[in-house]
């Protein structure tokens, strides 16, 4: 609410409205005891923006009429979050805490407790809402930061004046220190059986602590869970893995408000359990208690302490710069948190070695403190309580009589648990490397091969002893069926648990590594300390040379691996991505098809030949950036095609799919949701446009750039762009007004430039709940959006266009904040071998010659009749989907079990749409459209 308006500037959304129009960005989330906000924009306007943002907190209009339709966007999200296991363990956990503790409390809030109970009450939520403001808003309980490259005195200067104004009340701050150890009740201390939404064997031993956050500069929490997740020899989960009991397990706070706060900090130890662990989970649990009375026999351990120190010194030391905006939201919330020296460092660094501290927190760790949580299907059915606002069945018991003596005793230790021993991959040699050749703007290839090459610069702008290699070991055998996709899966995932423990001293050391599954081949990713990083990279490409497993093992991520894709078919927005990218992308094998082949079955024989037949022919492209000599990097390629010995692909392999040529028409693929009684719906309408220059590329981006990446994660086709999180030049803020604000449509609400495979598109996408809209009805207000904003766009003028362009042109030239930043950037051009490493400023060139006519023509061109238009719409459970009442989510629990080896298409009802294309059958659809030629998108 405080977002819509002000009385110095009244218009609903004129402060996000100001961003959008100067390449800016804002958000704001809650947490148990703190609110944070945080916008950036260009430097030009940041002391206009920071009063503009500052109205918030000195007279924010708030008014009342708005407040339903934001009601319902609270509502939206809580429905989104419904379905998430996370959010409904932390519901459950909550309402184990003593009566009348926050904890109890509903954190979410929905239509229910925001309007309809409040009225049937006599409550008036408006007046509600202004009190909670003036109690809560006061300038005295704020911390502020603000980063810019004004002079300290000027932003000062800036800040004194602009946020003088901010009311005090003068009241004490709230404080709930009162009210520690919630957790001891007759509820804690029990076995809770959970029925999980997605197909998952969870098991969590938690305990509740007393706060720890003054305790920061020892750390005690970070010590154990340093201990207790580690994944070495001799370390709980190496013994679990061992007995194909368990794939991970984590251990720690999580140091957010749930976890952490004025009143308690919970320490818990999760484990992701295989089938077989499940059996046997108490046999987990017990082996957890074994490793915790290890180490409160052995006592605090000062080698180890001061390990975990060096290390976590040398990554502060030697840190990269992170985006001003996530470095500012840090800051400010350490102001909250932590005495002024120690602003920059309280939450990174162990400052000094406390036994007794340490030894506090562990000797709380005990069985008999602890409450055990399982998630498992297999629950269904028996589980007949249900938590109030998410619904979720459970069941609670005593622990067996037999385990409670058992840890009630002196119980032996497992010998094969021991201490992790001295880490040798800990970087020591933090010198800057000389330069063994001339320097370069851009990677230059350094080795070409038959089997492969290498792209190398040398950092000599960031100067910091790390380095990011990169690989993309390219096989043609990977696409040829949906059974090598599923292998290649599998493939991947017991490479990785076979690096597990030997890479793990790598990992916790700051040497990052991570192996990909991509679309058309495998790809490792590795940074950090450049002085080990070379032993690391051997250590996989040796793993990778000497690839084998047992059965068991094979069993078990097979198993594992279909309960990833079942996980993946049940959510409403990973299907839409699925249905969209099936009809778009030929060649393309779904997630259903992958789900039907782990479904017959798989032999461990089948994934040793695919593996074998995998490293027969390969194309390895590589890049190496930072602190490496172009002579050590090209040892890197070498040392692949020796060890691998690996013959070269007889043709050359595509890394993009090709991409169907939409007729010009209407095109509507409407699919039922996968998991029962979700109400949650997807509705997005994309246009394609085609194979197109730089210069449309550069265009769509003006009018629709989209914040997809950090909702769904960052997607492969946009890895170029400047920013982290990029918003819409022109259409998100007009979108986000009309499709969520005023016609109240759900909260996720997004316009996306797409490209697929090199075809450009773009698209609107709308997440709503059949509880309250049909998915044809969003489908017809998003068209009515879409004329509104032609007639937005018509409508422009001259100084609001070239301050848009402006805005754009500003972002694509702002410096990398980082090293990662521009090996990002440049492996995006080595990984789609385009090779276009001076592409934003070829872009920025043709921005320059851009004119208002060319973006008003381009959009009616692709907006009408003429239009090559995809609808694809996932539909939920609901009433307005004629659903049965009792098959949403709205009253009773989900059950997700159903079957989802089939897609059910539906039709469209709605006369508007009748006269689109119906697809109910992908495959023939597609096999009768003319297909795009590979393309890339270079001039």
């Amino acid at each position: 609410m405080v977002f819509m308006g002000s009385e110095k500037f009244p218009a609903e959304n004129d402060f996000d409205a100001f961003l959008k129009r100067h390449g800016g960005s804002d958000n704001a989330s809650t947490d148990c005891e703190r609110t944070v906000f945080q916008f950036d924009v260009q430097r030009k306007f940041f002391r206009e923006a920071l009063d503009r943002w500052a109205q918030f907190f000195i007279c924010p209009l708030m008014v009342q009429d708005a407040v339903d339709r934001e009601v319902e966007a609270v509502d939206s999200e809580y429905q989104l979050a419904r379905p998430s296991d996370s959010h409904r363990k932390e519901m459950l956990f909550g309402s184990l805490a003593r009566p009348g503790h926050p904890m109890t409390k509903f954190c979410w809030g929905n239509a229910q407790t925001l309007k309809h109970g409040p009225r049937e009450k006599r409550i008036n939520t408006y007046k509600r809402l202004r009190e909670f403001w003036r109690r809560n808003y006061s300038a005295h309980y704020m911390t502020l930061a603000v980063q810019s490259r004004e002079s300290l005195e000027t932003l000062e200067e800036w800040v004194r004046e602009i946020f003088i104004q901010i009311p005090n009340n003068g009241k004490p701050q709230p404080d709930f220190s009162h009210l520690q150890q919630p957790f001891d009740t007759p509820a804690f201390h029990k076995l809770y059986r959970v029925v999980p939404v997605r197909k998952v064997h969870a098991l969590t031993i938690s305990w509740a602590l007393p706060p720890q956050v003054k305790h920061y500069r020892v750390k005690p929490l970070h010590y154990i869970s340093w201990l207790m997740g580690h994944e070495g020899t001799g370390s709980i989960l190496s013994l679990l893995r061992k007995r194909c009991w368990a794939l991970a397990l984590y251990g720690g706070n999580s140091e957010s408000g749930f976890d952490q706060n004025s009143t308690y900090s919970i320490f818990s130890i999760s484990v992701t359990l295989t089938d077989l662990g499940y059996q046997n989970f108490f046999q987990v649990v017990h082996l957890v208690f074994q490793y915790l009375k290890m180490l409160q026999n052995l006592g605090p351990q000062q080698r180890i302490y001061e390990e975990i120190q060096k290390i976590e010194d040398n990554e502060f030391r030697y840190q990269e710069q992170t985006d001003p905006i996530e470095f500012v939201e840090n800051i400010c919330e350490n102001m909250q948190l932590f005495p002024k020296p120690d602003l920059l460092t309280g939450d990174q660094l162990m400052f000094h070695y406390d036994p007794e501290v340490i030894g506090t927190a562990l000797s709380l760790l005990t069985p008999l403190r602890a409450n055990l949580l399982l998630l498992a299907p297999e629950n269904e059915g028996s589980c007949p309580l249900q938590e109030k606002w998410f619904g979720t069945s459970y069941s609670c018991d005593d622990i067996p009589e037999e385990w409670e003596r058992r840890w009630e005793s002196d119980f032996e230790l497992n010998p094969d648990l021991h201490l992790p021993a001295e880490n040798r991959f800990i970087a020591t040699d933090f010198n800057l490397k000389k330069s063994d050749c001339p320097d370069s703007e851009f990677p230059v290839r350094i080795l070409a091969l038959e089997q492969g090459a290498l792209w190398y610069k040398k950092d000599n702008k960031f100067k910091i002893p790390k380095a990011y290699i990169r690989f993309h070991l390219i096989s043609p055998i990977i696409q040829e069926s949906p059974d090598n996709l599923v292998l290649f899966d599998l493939f991947i995932n017991i490479l990785a648990h076979n690096l597990a423990e030997p890479a793990y001293e790598a990992d916790v050391a700051q040497l990052e590594y991570k192996l990909m599954a991509g679309e058309h081949g495998m790809v490792i990713r590795l940074k950090g300390f450049n002085h080990k990083l070379p032993l690391l990279l051997k250590l996989i490409v040796d793993q990778l040379a000497d690839f084998s497993t047992e059965p068991s093992v094979f069993g078990m991520f097979a198993e594992q691996l279909k309960k990833t894709y079942f996980n993946i078919l049940i959510k409403h927005d990973r299907l839409g991505r699925d249905v969209r990218l099936l009809i778009l992308e030929h060649h393309r094998w779904s997630v259903v098809q992958k789900y039907r082949v782990l479904t017959q079955g798989l032999q461990v024989q089948q994934l040793m030949a695919f593996a074998a037949a995998l490293k027969e022919e390969l194309y390895a492209e590589g890049l190496v950036q930072g602190n490496f000599t172009s002579a050590e990097s090209i040892e890197f390629l070498q040392y692949f095609t020796d060890k691998l010995q690996f013959r070269p692909p007889p043709a050359e392999v595509p890394v993009q799919f090709r991409v169907v040529d939409l007729p010009r028409r209407h095109h509507l693929c409407r699919v039922k949701s996968l998991n029962r009684g979700d109400p949650n719906s997807e509705v997005t309408v994309y246009y394609q446009s085609g194979l197109k220059t730089l210069r449309e590329h550069a265009l769509m981006e003006l009018m629709v750039v989209s914040e997809i990446q950090n909702l769904l994660g960052r997607s492969r086709t946009l890895q170029f762009l400047r920013v982290p999180v990029w918003f819409q030049m022109l259409m998100e803020e007009p979108c986000f007004d009309f499709l969520r604000t005023k016609e109240m449509l759900g909260y996720q609400v997004y316009p996306t430039f797409r490209n697929t495979s090199g075809v450009l598109g773009f698209s609107v996408t709308v997440e709503t709940q059949a509880t309250k809209f049909s998915s044809e009805l969003v489908e017809q207000k998003i068209e009515d959006f879409l004329v509104s904003f032609g007639g937005r766009l018509a409508s422009l003028s001259e100084e609001c266009f070239a301050a848009q362009v402006t805005a754009l042109i500003k972002l694509k030239e702002c410096e990398d904040a980082h090293l990662g930043e521009e090996v990002d950037r440049n492996w995006y051009e080595v990984a789609t071998q385009q090779y276009l490493f001076d592409r934003l400023s070829r872009e920025v060139e043709v921005l320059k010659d851009f004119s208002r006519e060319q973006l008003v023509s381009w959009f009616l061109h692709h907006h009408g009749n003429c239009s090559r238009k995809l609808s694809v719409h996932v539909v939920g459970f609901g009433v307005e989907e004629n659903d049965p009442p009792h098959q949403n989510l709205s009253g009773s629990a989900p059950s997700s079990y159903g079957p989802v080896s089939e897609l059910t298409f539906l039709p469209a009802a709605a006369p508007a749409l009748r006269s689109a294309t119906l697809i109910t059958d992908i495959r023939a659809f597609t096999s009768s459209l003319p297909l795009h030629p590979y393309y890339k998108i270079l001039s």
